[in-house]
């Protein structure tokens, strides 16, 4: 061969690697959240890992993990999660996380948004859960798709009523929740028949598969972002979806995905928080002082993007860590997500936080 002429094999190796030119159909299914995370973490200036604390929590984790025997069936042991499964906590799971989204006050424990349910008084992500268990408790069909649709049996009024609150501080971005719901109905009735069900057996038994069907098909699951003037993806209420499902069915039936690994950490405010707290995450002292003061960061801001991506980063280095230790332990991004949520929330409680979480208000977490 001369020196002009063109080495096809090099070049499609060379547009393999870089993701340029046309994708193999038959190549398995990506998210790119992953890879955009890598990315995010090597080109931020902002946020930074350290190593060192990296590889002392992974160690910690892995410990209190085995203490607490913490696997997927810890997701069902809470009180209220479903039980059953079948078609109803596949459209109960799907329109929790459709709804997943932006719970954070300004106010008080005893003045923010309180949702009543079996006499006991729910904040946060639980008070959504609640206000979907007591709803059905109500007869109110609020997990069907063609509920949502319908303007007169699911009006505004009848969705006030669903998250109505036992303070004055009504559900976060309400609006914006209702908009979600129809406009998923839509989408579900149009492409899938009105199934969730449908829905997932289109992904075919891919996790990535069903998470890139959510972010292609719904926008309100498209959360993706510009950083560095290329586009990245995080999908956290997308991957967070999968995730619950294969934990709620202990990774089986509709819960069963043969590449349940290729999920990430579901990029939101607590687990930077707690990841910050063991040393994992750094910020430059300019960040640190906005979150500490508690200053809004808009949604798409590089402070942003730098701790959701070093974030979904960091926990794909304690993985391999914990691997490093025990090399078959049964770990993924998921469980090591779901722990560490659960060990931010305690903190919480038990006001042992080291620094406050970052404030950013969107439908994308």
């Amino acid at each position: 061969m001369s020196d002009d002429e063109v080495d096809h094999e090099l070049l499609a190796l060379l547009r393999q690697k870089f993701g340029i030119g046309t994708v193999d159909p038959n190549a398995p299914p990506e998210t790119k959240v992953l890879q955009d995370a890598e990315r995010i973490c090597y080109n931020s200036i902002d946020v930074a890992l350290d190593m060192r604390h990296t590889k002392l929590a992974a160690i910690a984790i892995h410990e209190e993990m085995q203490k607490r025997e913490y696997s997927a069936k810890s997701w069902a042991e809470h009180e209220l999660h479903p039980k059953s499964k079948d078609e109803a906590t596949v459209n109960f799971i799907f329109t929790m996380d459709l709804l997943n989204f932006s719970f954070w006050s300004e106010k008080g424990e005893e003045e923010r948004f309180t949702v009543s349910y079996k006499d006991k008084r729910w904040t946060g992500y639980w008070s959504m859960v609640a206000a979907l268990q007591r709803a059905l408790g109500e007869e109110i069909p609020i997990t069907s798709p063609d509920f949502w649709i319908d303007e007169e049996k699911c009006s505004d009024e009848v969705l006030r009523k669903v998250f109505r609150s036992e303070t004055e501080e009504e559900i976060p971005l309400f609006e914006e929740r209702v908009q979600c719901l129809r406009e998923a109905g839509r989408i579900l009735q149009e492409e899938f028949d009105s199934s969730v069900v449908t829905l997932i057996e289109d992904a075919k038994g891919s996790a990535a598969r069903l998470v890139n069907l959510l972010a292609d098909k719904f926008p309100c699951f498209r959360d993706e972002a510009i950083f560095e003037k290329k586009k990245v993806r995080f999908l956290k209420r997308a991957q967070i979806f999968v995730a619950d499902l294969w934990a709620a069915f202990e990774g089986e039936g509709y819960g069963a995905f043969n590449d349940i690994d290729k999920i990430t950490m579901f990029a939101d405010y607590r687990v930077p928080q707690i990841l910050y707290s063991l040393g994992v995450l750094v910020y430059c002292p300019p960040l640190d002082a906005r979150i500490r003061r508690r200053e809004i960061i808009e949604s798409g801001h590089s402070w942003e993007l730098q701790i959701r991506g070093c974030s979904i980063w960091a926990i794909e280095l304690l993985r391999r860590e914990i691997l490093k230790l025990q090399p078959d332990a049964k770990i993924n991004a998921i469980l090591l997500d779901f722990f560490l949520y659960d060990l931010a929330k305690e903190k919480e409680t038990a006001d042992e936080e080291a620094i406050p979480h970052h404030r950013t208000r969107s439908i994308w977490y």
